[in-house]
């Protein structure tokens, strides 16, 4: 699906139109959708003007420009102005001129127009033509009507304009004309009239004689080529920088150039892929350049004076199959179907490491329980094991005999991995240690769909379409302690954290609770209507009939364990209560109609006698969808098909902080989070607890009462304002009088306030403070307080990476200029080796900068 987002200069709301017409007026403010609206067409692009008071869309062969709305609230917040027709064949870029005055649109039919935003007596409208292909982009100079246009072949036309802006004259009304418009105007002015009526310019590509008499010229000073004589290369984006007269081209090889206009000078060129460079932006300096290959979901942005990269991310080729948060919640890493295993920062959301080594689709990955080491099973036959220390493949385990391994677990002390076979049916055991294998554990008669240990024993829970689920007892020789029957074929397996509770999920939608220690059951879920699973385009049955063969495939339990995640076969994931066994909420993960089964019921529209026209490739010729071309065939040959991947959820994890979850669907890998910030959620509040109370409190020096309601009020504000009004040498007392009920809440509190807060070193002191006062209480319910131990950790962890790469580019820095000042002006002695890094260190001593705590401590007082 085709995205075009535009935002205005003045107000803080941009437009997302999308390929069907649909457009959104959302608030960056409140992250909401204000206003709909259908422009009754595809829409290929939409621009504001600069003063943000119009905007223009293309849709078909003619544009049409909107007045943008204001702060003001409208009934109708989309007023069309005018329509403008001129293009033969389908528009394609649009580009305004600095005073908003006129705008200029590129077509298919190798032609651009030049259009007038006002009433202009010298131009209502202009044709340009003088290339032979499609135009990709046109752009006007700076404070001028002169125009660049860019065509598909690789060729530039530098267009004079004879008329500067300021020679614009408005088209003055006469006669009845003239009073007719003073009424709409005193009209508009009382707000009593209906509206502005549209008003439409219909342009012709060789107007007469008399038509262009008086009227603005264009004169075509040069024309210039991108492709060398034998190298032909289609352009297919392209941005201007005004400030700096900085043209940069983007082509299908990969290949982007950087020339400077008018004379055409080539900076440099640089080939960033091999696949097309679908789109380009240049931010406002003009230093930074943003190029987007949609082909391998790649983002580059290159800094051209220095030539280097600022940033460079790159999704997953095919879909996500698999993730899994690191103990600290800190990374995400995920596993496609294009053999690449990707990690990921949850605060930035970038991707800094690939690991490429698979050479099939990657079926499963885990973190071990130190959080640095990151097992993947694959369909290549191999289980490997990296490093994120240095950043390598440190471990390979191998089967026998060449097999496809379908999942992958890790025992909670990371030495033993697990590993099941697809087609052999069987459980690989190896040691993290040796790499040897140690175990073949078989009596599963089905393909291995999911393994999981207990996090507090040393029990492997394997689940198999042969409708049962085994649990291994590592200790014991390996044994099956357990084999619990099934009605259906086992999806998923997991265990609650604690290890006391174990969810299946079945092929018939159900969710089934055991008691591993009894092998009981202790309860179900029936999900087949929550699932709410779509119709495909090509189905011959209902979506309600087609349901009865869709399933939970993945299962999650909260960081808690009073939840469970479940997604599968549908656009939906359910979150169910287990003790009570409802649904507690269900997302809905996209609203994207250019994926399969997302509606219940088929658009009737496309039935026709002769059959369904989804069978019909009509996209074909379009670069829209994902084209699967036969083996051997050259790019756009006629044997390409396209399809719609279907909507599914691949793979569910909560955060081990409890304050996220993450998914990995068809549209990519989504992370779902607390939002706290709206939501008011009082904790055994009465009458006598107010704001005005707790600042009371705070003034007669009373703070652990006010501490007390603020906790009961639960407004992060005054929380925060309490907490920070304690002295930093009353903290220890304060802490010790709080209630074990309140610790918990103190607790997340600390490790929330770690993420906004400048205050490291006073909240660094309550926690010290809460946890040794409170330490050993707070063992007995550990498994309760683990989330917010693990929040508090990576809050900490964070600002602990942040602060010591500081110290350390400090040190360094002190060092060279130590260095630099004593040999300034000085001939180097002969000095025997060694004795230059003694006095290194005596002199970081003088600065009081001997070891790395105190370096630290200095520099953060």
């Amino acid at each position: 699906m085709e995205i075009q987002l535009s935002v205005p200069w003045e107000i803080e709301s941009p437009y997302l139109t999308l390929k069907r017409g649909n457009a959104l007026l959302v608030s960056l403010v409140c992250r909401s959708v204000l206003h709909h609206f259908h422009f009754k067409g595809s829409v290929h692009s939409v621009s504001f003007s600069p003063d943000g008071r119009k905007f223009v869309i293309t849709k078909g062969n003619l544009a049409q420009m909107y007045h943008a709305p204001g702060r003001k609230r409208e009934f109708n917040a989309f007023v069309l102005d005018k329509t403008y027709f001129g293009p033969y064949d389908e528009t394609t870029c649009i580009d305004w001129t600095d005073d908003s005055r006129c705008f200029a649109v590129g077509s298919k039919d190798m032609s651009t127009w030049v259009f007038g935003a006002e009433r202009w007596d010298n131009l209502i409208y202009y044709a340009l033509g003088g290339h032979k292909d499609a135009i990709v982009a046109c752009f006007f100079e700076s404070s001028s009507l002169d125009l660049y246009t860019l065509s598909q072949d690789g060729a530039l036309c530098v267009w004079q304009c004879d008329t500067p802006p300021e020679g614009l004259r408005l088209k003055a009304p006469t006669g009845w004309k003239a009073d007719l418009l003073q009424r709409e105007e005193e009209d508009e002015a009382e707000g009593e009239g209906e509206g502005e009526r549209e008003a439409t310019i219909r342009g012709k590509a060789t107007p007469t004689a008399g038509e262009q008499q008086g009227k603005v010229k264009y004169s075509r000073l040069a024309k210039y080529f991108f492709n060398k004589e034998g190298d032909f290369n289609n352009l297919t984006a392209a941005a201007y920088h005004r400030k700096t007269h900085l043209l940069v081209t983007g082509f299908a090889s990969g290949i982007f150039h950087l020339h400077e206009l008018p004379e055409f000078n080539l900076i440099h060129s640089l080939s960033v892929s091999d696949q097309r460079i679908e789109s380009i932006a240049v931010n406002t300096s003009g230093d930074w350049i943003a190029l987007g290959c949609s082909g391998l979901g790649q983002l580059l942005v290159w800094e051209w004076q220095s030539e280097s990269y600022v940033l460079k991310q790159q999704g997953h080729f095919n879909s996500m199959v698999s993730l899994a948060y690191s103990p600290d919640g800190q990374y995400i890493v995920t596993g496609g179907d294009d053999g690449k295993v990707k990690v990921w920062n949850t605060l930035s959301g970038f991707c800094f490491i690939t690991f490429t080594e698979h050479s099939s689709g990657v079926t499963g990955v885990t973190f071990t329980a130190t959080g640095y080491v990151i097992v993947t099973s694959s369909m290549d036959g191999t289980v490997r094991a990296f490093d994120l220390h240095r950043y390598r493949n440190f471990r390979t385990f191998t089967s026998p005999r060449p097999t496809q391994f379908s999942c992958v677990a890790v025992d909670s002390s990371g030495e033993i991995v697990s590993a099941g076979a697809q087609d052999s049916f069987e459980i690989f055991i190896w040691s993290m240690q040796t790499g040897r294998l140690l175990e073949v554990l078989s009596g599963h008669e089905g393909p291995i769909s999911g393994l999981c240990f207990n996090p507090m024993k040393s029990v492997l829970a394997s689940a198999s379409w042969d409708r049962t689920v085994r649990l291994w007892d590592m200790v014991d020789s390996w044994r099956t302690t357990e084999s619990l029957a099934l009605t259906s074929d086992a999806l998923a397996v997991t265990f609650r954290p604690d290890g006391a509770e174990l969810a299946v999920a079945t092929l018939n939608s159900q969710i089934t609770f055991w008691d591993p220690e009894n092998a009981v059951q202790t309860g179900s879920i029936e999900g087949r209507h929550d699932l709410k699973t779509g119709r495909k385009e090509l189905d011959k049955i209902t979506a309600k009939h087609s349901a009865k063969g869709k399933a939970f495939t993945t299962l999650c339990y909260s960081a808690d364990g009073q939840s469970i995640l479940a997604g599968g076969m549908s656009k939906f994931v359910c979150i169910y209560h287990v003790r009570e066994q409802i649904l507690r909420k269900k997302f809905e993960i996209s609203c994207n109609l250019s994926l399969d089964a997302m509606e219940e019921f088929l658009n009737r529209r496309k039935m026709t006698e002769f059959g369904n026209l989804a069978l019909i490739d009509q996209d074909a010729g379009e670069e829209k969808g994902v084209a699967i071309p036969l083996p051997g065939v050259k790019r756009g040959d006629m044997s390409s098909r396209h399809f719609k991947p279907e909507i599914r959820v691949t793979s569910l994890r909560f955060s081990p902080t409890g304050r996220c979850w993450a998914a990995t669907t068809t549209e990519g890998l989504l992370v779902y989070s607390l939002d706290a910030q709206l939501l008011f959620d009082p904790f055994e509040l009465d009458t006598s607890v107010t704001p005005g109370r707790i600042r009371a409190a705070l003034r007669q020096r009373d703070f652990t009462r006010a501490l007390l309601m603020a906790f009961r009020l639960n407004e992060r504000k005054l929380l925060q304002e309490a907490l920070e009004s304690v002295p930093p040498d009353d903290i220890e007392v304060i802490s010790s009088s709080l209630p074990d009920l309140y610790v918990d809440k103190m607790l997340e509190f600390l490790a929330s306030s770690f993420e906004a807060s400048h205050h490291l070193e006073f909240y660094l002191l309550w926690t010290q403070k809460v946890l040794l006062v409170h330490g050993q209480k707070l063992k007995t319910r550990a498994g309760k307080l683990l989330p917010a131990i693990q929040f508090l950790q990576k809050s900490v962890q964070r600002h602990l990476d942040a602060v010591s790469k500081l110290c350390d580019w400090n040190r360094y820095n002190m060092q060279y200029a130590l260095a630099m000042s004593r040999q300034r002006g000085m001939k180097r002695p002969s000095e025997p080796p060694g004795s230059e890094e003694e006095e290194d260190d005596d002199s970081l001593h003088l600065l009081g900068a001997g070891d790395g705590d105190t370096d630290a401590e200095g520099l953060l007082m």
